[in-house]
């Protein structure tokens, strides 16, 4: 009796699996093809976000170079729509009233410059943060990595005074050696070299290579599309930088183009004018990504890659 009694549930379970089997099957074969239905809708929302957000993104730009093309009369978005009467006057006026190739030259020194040493002293620090054994080394990358938290703001007036007293102000050292010092760049030098192979750094070590040579021939070349992505990053950090300028270049003739253009603003300029030299600081930075955008290219396809 007590097999019988074992036995009998062991061959009602079959039956009780194939029905809920199919009593599954059916509503399932419904609700895919509710599925398969309402795919294209959702298929369609991301693109119709980005849409928006390109929108969003690129009409203040359009709308900058139709007025900066518009004639004097055509200061409102209505009047600068007229691309019949596109002139290029307002930049031959921008240009002779105010110092603006001056002001272009300062903005380039000041973000190239800024860039090569940024970059070098980035892949360095990041190389050994990897890659280098020695002791007080997770310490000294996080309490490095700890001055994002400090606003530039916060140390502006004691990096003014530092810079005054050593003789720098007006001068392009002291617009751009605050600046080198920049955690962000080491930061993710770090993290890209962490992820290169060990095999790589212990055969040139083998081969008798110095540290020097490791870096030319081995952090470089393989770093090469991450120092681009940063390369353009900081060069339109540098660009676009305003407050530090305006502290240290006190003099018309160190100003850089963010700061020219602002007092051009005070200086009771037509808004065409300064909407001209608002697109001649734009053009720099299209080239710089152009020239680039492979490079960006390359870093994202190759993020996470160990080997």
């Amino acid at each position: 009796m007590a097999r019988a009694s074992v036995a009998e549930p062991y061959r009602a379970r079959p039956e009780k699996t194939g029905n809920t089997r199919e009593s599954r099957e059916t509503p399932g074969r419904c609700g895919s093809g509710g599925g398969r239905r309402g795919r294209p809708v959702a298929r369609l929302r991301l693109p119709v976000l980005l849409v928006l957000v390109a929108l969003v993104t690129v009409t203040p730009f359009v709308v900058m170079v139709l007025v900066a093309f518009a004639p004097p009369g055509g200061r409102t978005l209505p009047g600068a729509l007229d691309l019949t009467r596109a002139t290029w006057r307002n930049f031959a006026d921008v240009l002779e009233s105010a110092d603006i190739v001056r002001w272009a030259l300062n903005s380039l020194v000041y973000s190239l410059v800024s860039v090569l040493l940024i970059l070098l002293f980035a892949s360095m620090a990041g190389y050994a943060f990897a890659k280098k054994r020695f002791p007080g080394r997770e310490v000294l990358f996080w309490s490095f990595l700890a001055t994002l938290m400090v606003p530039f703001q916060a140390t502006l007036i004691p990096y003014y005074l530092l810079i005054s007293r050593l003789g720098g102000v007006d001068t392009y050292w002291g617009l751009i050696v605050p600046t080198l010092a920049n955690s962000q760049a080491v930061f993710l030098m770090r993290q890209f070299i962490t992820q290169l192979p060990d095999e790589l750094f212990e055969a040139a070590r083998i081969d008798g290579a110095s540290e020097w040579r490791i870096y030319t021939s081995v952090v470089v070349p393989l770093t090469r599309p991450v120092l681009a992505t940063l390369g353009v990053f900081v060069f339109l950090w540098h660009w676009n930088d305003f407050l530090w300028p305006l502290v240290i270049g006190q003099s018309e003739r160190m100003r850089t183009l963010t700061v020219g253009l602002a007092t051009l603003e005070g200086e009771n300029v037509a808004v065409n004018q300064v909407m001209a030299g608002a697109t001649i600081t734009v053009v720099p930075c299209l080239l710089v990504f152009g020239l680039l955008q492979r490079y960006l290219t390359d870093s994202v396809a190759t993020t996470g890659m160990k080997s």
